[in-house]
């Protein structure tokens, strides 16, 4: 099982890192990086069960999904070298304060390394951990393939209360669309 994860990581790390640039849509502004369309969904029903997920942060730390069964979760897929990962950084570290204590987010790096980790997050002064998915077969990633996959990085998740995923964006996440579909999340709307 293990040698599969080790050899579907580098495949599915590339398929996202690949699907992020296929679709052209708006510029980030000075980075020449086309950010896709982007696409935002938001189930009333969640049709799949609880993603459970765990892993490393940056500083060594253990993160898992089950700590937080009863709090809504938003999950963003990113790496360092992402320009849209960075024009977002002050978007998920606003909301992420402003829900702090209703609502736990948590970075996944899919393709950096621990030190580049932590550096992203010290130069973006990130308010939320982040694991390292790349050092551990790209298990987080996997765990979310069961049932609604990233399509893309950035790509970022809010997930019910029992652990359902309940909405996606995909591309950059507009402050104002997410920060709607996170309080839908801690309203039960989507439940």
């Amino acid at each position: 099982m293990i040698r599969t994860r080790r050899m579907l990581a580098p495949a599915l790390a590339a398929v996202l890192l690949l699907a992020g640039c296929t679709e052209q849509g708006p510029q980030v502004p000075d980075s020449g990086y086309l950010t896709g369309k982007g696409v935002v969904t938001e189930w009333e029903k969640p049709t799949t069960g609880p993603v459970t997920f765990s892993g490393k942060t940056s500083d060594g730390s253990t993160f898992s999904s089950k700590q937080y069964l009863g709090k809504v979760v938003v999950v963003n897929f990113w790496f360092a070298g992402c320009p849209p990962c960075r024009a977002e950084a002050p978007t998920l570290n606003a909301l992420a304060t402003k829900y702090a204590g209703d609502v736990q987010f948590v970075g996944i790096n899919v393709t950096d390394d621990s030190v580049t980790t932590a550096g992203f997050e010290r130069t973006y002064k990130s308010t939320y951990p982040s694991i390292v998915d790349q050092e551990q077969g790209a298990s987080v990633q996997l765990a979310f393939a069961a049932s609604r996959p990233p399509k893309a990085v950035p790509s970022t998740f809010v997930l019910d209360r029992q652990g359902r995923v309940v909405a996606r964006v995909v591309s950059l996440a507009n402050e104002s669309v997410l920060s709607t579909l996170i309080q839908d999340a801690i309203d039960g709307k989507a439940a």
